[in-house]
Formats: structure tokens, C-alpha cells, sequence
């Protein structure tokens, strides 16, 4: 698995990291942990269960599922 870490692309899903981790207050790395652990294998489940558990907005959501499922890792 690739492992990335900031400045993050200036385009696509990793563009909106830089807001993710300002707004809900935790790094990539942390979001990614919380999608292991949270024992769901579907995108669109685990986006659900980030906004209904953690608020986060559907595109930010969206963005980081989409990352890590691609076997995207950040650095912590």
C-alpha cells in the first residue's frame, strides 16, 4: 500500500484533506484507523457510518473512503 503524507494532491479526493483534518480535528492517519476498525467493507456503508457517527459531510466522507479503499495509507 502506498503511503502518503502531506501536502496532499491539489487535485481530486486528497485535495479536500487539508479541510478534513482543520474541520473534524483529527489527521488522515486517524480517519483511517476509524475505517478499519469500524467492520464495515462497503463504500458506501463506511461513508454513512463517518457521517452518522462523526458528522462529517458526505464529500469529505466520501473522499477519504474512497483514498483508503484504493489502498491509499497516510502517514501518522
Amino acid at each position: 500500500m502506498p503511503e502518503f503524507s502531506a501536502p496532499w494532491s491539489k487535485q481530486g479526493p486528497a485535495s479536500y484533506f487539508p479541510s478534513i483534518e482543520k474541520k473534524y480535528g483529527r489527521p488522515i492517519s486517524e480517519w483511517q484507523k476509524i475505517i478499519v476498525k469500524c467492520g464495515l467493507d462497503k463504500h458506501m456503508a463506511i461513508v454513512g457510518h463517518l457521517k452518522s457517527e462523526y458528522g462529517m459531510g458526505h464529500g469529505h466522507a466520501n473522499a477519504i473512503v474512497g483514498w483508503t479503499l484504493a489502498g491509499n495509507r497516510a502517514k501518522p
